[in-house]
């Protein structure tokens, strides 16, 4: 995993950190100030999102994604600290390169 700062030479694009998996690039979390508060956009399943989003008022279809398979997570709310820890694990397995059986 590193960091990428993708949208630095973007004026009023704001701080975005990108977390990638380090051999396809993949981000998986997106980090950013909003509002003055710092969110993260995880991706999930379909139905996992629309289950977060009711379940957190905190979880909200991601801002500047795709709605379908991405959530925004402002932090610092109503989702657990255990949580937030498993939609990142989560957001981490979706991206990481498949192990092709031969």
């Amino acid at each position: 995993v590193y960091e990428d700062y993708p949208f630095d030479d973007i004026i009023d694009a704001g701080a975005w950190t990108v977390m990638r998996h380090r051999t396809n690039r993949k981000g998986f979390a997106h980090i950013y100030e909003r509002n003055g508060k710092l969110c993260v956009n995880l991706k999930c399943e379909p139905l996992e999102a629309d289950f977060l989003r009711q379940a957190f008022a905190d979880v909200t279809p991601a801002y500047h994604m795709n709605k379908v398979h991405w959530n925004t997570v402002t932090l610092g709310g109503d989702v657990p600290e255990d949580e937030l820890k498993r939609m990142v694990e989560r957001s981490y397995g979706l991206i990481k390169p498949k192990v092709r059986k031969k």
